[in-house]
């Protein structure tokens, strides 16, 4: 990556590389189109951590503060990435999806009974 900086002399070292990280790697995860959490939340993980375990455990200990979260069900929602859509695997783990270090998943839920918006 290219950084530009003010004084020419800059040199920085990138702290966020997946060798800083004990073996796990980060994984940007995100609830598309819903208003409460509209933004990714970034979770280090190991990359030997299955689908389905990633369903059961992690993204509920993310998003269970929503009211409706116990409504959702994970295993209808729409996945993508930046590469589109994909029908995930609940055996194969995040690097058997081929999902990279710093890597943005998103999936999209049915609508939720009180957000006419979105859901």
């Amino acid at each position: 990556m290219t950084v530009k900086a003010i004084n020419p002399n800059y040199s920085g070292r990138y702290r966020d590389g997946v060798e800083n990280f004990h073996g796990n790697q980060l994984l940007n995860i995100c609830w598309e189109k819903h208003t409460m959490m509209g933004w990714p939340m970034c979770v280090p993980i190991s990359p030997n951590t299955t689908f389905k375990e990633l369903l059961d455990v992690v993204i509920p200990r993310i998003y269970s503060m929503h009211p409706q979260f116990d409504s959702v069900d994970l295993y209808k929602a729409h996945w993508s990435t930046s590469k589109g859509a994909f029908i995930p695997d609940m055996s194969k783990t995040i690097s058997d999806h081929g999902f990279k270090h710093k890597e943005q998943i998103r999936f999209r839920t049915q609508p939720l009974s009180n957000n006419p918006h979105r859901g």
